[in-house]
């Protein structure tokens, strides 16, 4: 059987949870099967900047860091379930990736 694999890559976690509560409402209205959202590991991209802007002085960094999150949701191939999804309203910041597999 054919499952659509639906990647969700985001760094707010309310816009992925607002997506994956979408996809899960699509599923119990059109009745195919679905298993998710699975959370994956989180990325963690870190930066560390000197806060004199001359470089003289005392020696001080400033640390920050961006977490980028990720829900990963196998959805059972139905056209009409598939149509729906694609017309899912995406939030600014936010990267789906929908792929087809056996």
């Amino acid at each position: 059987m054919q499952k659509a694999r639906i990647n969700i890559a985001s760094s707010e976690i309310s816009k992925i949870n607002q997506i994956c509560d979408y996809i899960k409402g699509i599923a119990e209205k059109t009745g195919t099967s679905i298993s998710g959202p699975i959370p994956l590991p989180n990325k963690k991209l870190k930066l560390t900047t000197r806060k004199s802007p001359c470089g003289n002085g005392k020696a001080s960094f400033d640390n920050y860091e961006m977490r980028i999150h990720k829900r990963l949701i196998e959805l059972g191939v139905d056209e009409r379930a598939l149509k729906l999804v694609m017309r899912v309203p995406i939030p600014e910041g936010v990267q789906i990736a929908i792929e087809i597999i056996e």
